[in-house]
């Protein structure tokens, strides 16, 4: 049998270990709710850069040596 001091040093280990948890499941929460933010505003960019672009248009093949700087 344990002695009761080892399971109050346990359990408060175990209390420590889950405001731990709690408080990165809440830092996590925010970064993923801010991603999906992120998302959100960018399929609205994409939508609107699509509406920008008449139908039936032929995309344009520009030369990766067009995208050259100047001192190239």
């Amino acid at each position: 049998m344990e002695n009761p001091d080892d399971l109050v040093r346990r359990l408060e280990e175990l209390e420590i270990k889950a405001s731990y948890a709690e408080d990165l499941m809440e830092q996590l929460n925010i970064t993923v709710f801010r991603q999906q933010q992120q998302i959100d505003w960018l399929l609205r960019e994409v939508a609107g850069l699509r509406r920008q672009v008449p139908e039936g248009t032929a995309p344009v093949l520009r030369s990766l040596r067009d995208e050259l700087p100047p001192h190239y």
